[in-house]
């Protein structure tokens, strides 16, 4: 399996995007990007904005365009589709369910079969949430100690309007698609969709 090992705050400095948005809190109050006064071409900026997605979300080219092509073909603004899609993906809505640190953390877990959708076990990160969908974890993980002291210590991010967090179980459900203002950093989706329409 391919996967992204760049160092994250080097990468979130290029790509000028928050450290907090990846889950760490280092340097989260800087400016990150902020020191480059260089003017970018447009091909630069399309560039820098779909890395920027890609890299958040721990997606490789492949499957990115793959999920553009999807959006492509759905009904409404293919921007908002795109990042709709990215962001129902299972890895992300474990992390925005506050039951791992960072999305890097949520993948992982998801891999290793920690978490169930609707009951059965999933362990493909990439796997699409749909509404009404339950997301927990197995029965299994949540007598280990990471789970349990989790629900212990009740140190819950706040879930995004879309998703439905249940604080004593450690589950979610699904209450809606993510809309475009749920998404949690900046990001010019009109320049991906530029980029992928040459």
């Amino acid at each position: 399996m391919a996967r992204n090992m760049q160092p994250v705050l080097k990468r979130c400095r290029t790509l000028g995007i928050s450290p907090a948005v990846m889950g760490y809190s280092k340097n989260s109050n800087r400016n990150p990007g902020a020191q480059k006064r260089t003017k970018k071409s447009e091909y630069a900026m399309q560039l820098n904005e779909k890395q920027k997605v890609k890299f958040v979300y721990g997606i490789l080219e492949k499957q990115f365009r793959m999920y553009y092509e999807k959006a492509a073909k759905m009904p409404g603004k293919t921007g908002d589709n795109l990042m709709s899609l990215v962001e129902r993906r299972l890895d992300n809505v474990v992390f925005r369910l506050g039951l791992a640190s960072t999305r890097r953390e949520a993948r992982q877990l998801v891999t290793h079969g920690h978490f169930t959708v609707n009951g059965k076990r999933v362990d493909i990160p990439s796997y699409l949430v749909k509404v009404g969908d339950v997301i927990a974890v197995s029965e299994k993980s949540s007598g280990t100690t990471r789970f349990k002291t989790m629900k212990e210590e009740d140190t819950f991010v706040t879930a995004p309007k879309w998703l439905d967090r249940d604080k004593n179980a450690l589950q979610g459900k699904v209450i809606a698609l993510p809309a475009r203002d749920d998404i949690d950093f900046e990001v010019e989706d009109h320049l991906i969709v530029e980029l992928y329409s040459k």
